[in-house]
């Protein structure tokens, strides 16, 4: 996987742009979700993406991990216990 690089030309995130696996990162989204957190909220607190910085790459983060957590929740945990 690749790290995006901030507009110089730096690493500006921990995390990476695609989405890895980690447990903690979807529950932390889908409670963020829960409570209406905005997008920006999420990418900053959760992401560590500054959503001034890098609006476009924030909000792409973001619907990445959301999506992946309501694949987990709705599709995903079926397929594994399916057999």
């Amino acid at each position: 996987m690749n790290r995006s690089t901030g507009t110089d030309k730096t690493q500006s995130s921990t995390l990476y742009d695609e989405v890895p696996w980690s447990d903690s990162i979807y529950l932390r989204i889908l409670d963020a979700c829960a409570y209406n957190a905005s997008v920006e909220e999420m990418a900053d607190l959760i992401l560590g993406i500054d959503p001034i910085l890098e609006p476009v790459r924030a909000r792409k983060a973001v619907r990445s991990r959301i999506d992946r957590a309501n694949w987990m929740v709705t599709t995903g945990c079926k397929q594994l216990f399916a057999g």
